[in-house]
Formats: C-alpha cells, structure tokens, sequence
C-alpha cells in the first residue's frame, strides 16, 4: 500500500510517499509555492500538483493544514491563508481534487508531533511534551503521556500584547531581519510563557528552522524544561500526515 503525505504550509505545500515501516520520505519530496491569496481552490490545485508530480495513484493521501480542524474535515480557522478556508469541508474538496482517493486532514502541527513522538525526539518520553513549529506562524502539538491533545494553536497565545506567532515565527525574524541572538530572545520569551501555562518536561522545536537549531537553542536561556530539535526536522509533518492516513484506514 502506497501512502502520501503532504504538508500544507503558508510558504510552500510539499509531500512524498512515505515509508511507515521506516517514519522516513520514501522518495524526495516536491514542494510547490503557496498560492497567494491561499485560497481553498488555489491550495487543492497545490496539493494536486504535488501528488501527480510522483506519477503512481496512492491508495491514501494524509494532508495537514496549517489551522484547527474539527471531525477529520472541518476548517476552523485560518492565519496564515485566506480567511474563505473557514467552515470549507477540507476532506471533501481535496479528496474530490484528487480524483475521490480516500483523504485524511489534521492540524499541522500535530501531524509533526505525531511523528516526532513515534519515530523521533519526542519516541518513549511520558509526561508533558510540547513540539512547537517555527515558519510562517507558531504551531504547537500537545501530549501527555504520548497521547494528543489536538488543535491546541499555542502560537496564538498572547504575547506583549499581539499575537506571539507575530513576535517570535522564523517569518517574525526574517521580516525584521533579527539576528540570531535577538531572535533567540523572542523565542525565549516564548518558551516561558508557554512553560508557566503548561509545565513540561520537554520542548521539541520543529520547523524548517529546526535544522539551524545549534544557531539558537545555546543562545535561550533561563527555561527549566529539557528543550531539543525535531529529528524529522522539516519532513515531520508529511510523516505525520501519512500516519494519520494509514490509522484512518484500520480505523
């Protein structure tokens, strides 16, 4: 059984086959732009292009969505595309662009802490853990004793007075081309906001960022909890997304 995952971003959309025997892209992936505006229309064009680009019919596609998802389908909200996501019945309209192949959508973030904590940073650890993704927004997966706790959207958290994802996101430091360190204070601040409310024992730092994470993680200091990068680093959420498929289906 071929299984893809594809990752739906505010920057990129990007998928691949993926080998669940493994938590590992079974070939290369593809990415394709964002379309601006981010429109449901314009992003299933995205993602469709992204799964024909393999050539072979998958048996299930897991796709994930930067925003909350309710019952496996629904869009609840919509930071960073366009606002006519909400209310859309994601399941329905991306399963119908790709030709009526069985479709599974989740949060995105969750689908990275899925797969951190079955095939990466997060495998074995019980206890609070937080795997938060920096890009264009601040995505973040709850667990407690391996279990998700789905939808949490902790970039949104308020932070001197904004949004944090708006204070501290890669997309923050790029914008206002902060150093590393100045970044590194943002982020922080973050952390021991979000530490104070939730306590736990280990933060897994996701994101394309993630593979710079000797650049930055030195540099916070002052938070209690053990904090690593993600080992699937910017693929975890196509993982994710092709678990989430493949537990669809025994479901």
């Amino acid at each position: 059984m071929q299984i893809f995952g594809v990752d739906i971003g505010g920057s990129g959309i990007k998928g691949a086959p993926v080998d669940l025997d493994r938590g590992d892209l079974a070939q290369e992936r593809f990415k394709v732009l964002t379309p601006h505006p981010a429109t449901p229309d314009g992003v299933a064009d995205g993602v469709k292009q992204v799964v024909e680009h393999f050539g072979t019919r998958p048996d299930r596609v897991g796709i994930t969505f930067p925003g909350v998802v309710t019952g496996g389908a629904t869009i609840r909200t919509a930071a960073n595309v366009d606002k006519s996501w909400i209310d859309v019945d994601a399941r329905a309209l991306l399963g119908e662009r790709l030709g009526g192949l069985p479709v599974t959508v989740l949060n995105d973030a969750d689908a990275a802490g899925v797969a951190e904590m079955h095939f990466g940073a997060g495998r074995g650890r019980k206890g609070v853990v937080l795997l938060l993704t920096f890009g264009t927004g601040i995505g973040s997966a709850l667990f407690f004793d391996g279990q998700l706790v789905p939808n949490t959207e902790l970039g949104h958290l308020e932070l001197h007075g904004h949004d944090a994802e708006k204070h501290a996101s890669t997309k923050a430091k790029e914008d206002h081309d902060l150093s590393w360190e100045h970044w590194a204070h943002r982020v922080q601040k973050y952390l021991a906001h979000v530490e104070m409310l939730f306590s736990p024992e280990l933060f897994i730092i996701g994101g394309g960022v993630s593979r710079k994470a000797d650049r930055f993680l030195p540099l916070i200091e002052g938070i209690k909890a053990e904090i690593v990068p993600a080992q699937l680093q910017n693929n975890a959420g196509i993982v994710g997304a092709a678990m989430a498929a493949a537990q669809q289906k025994q479901g």
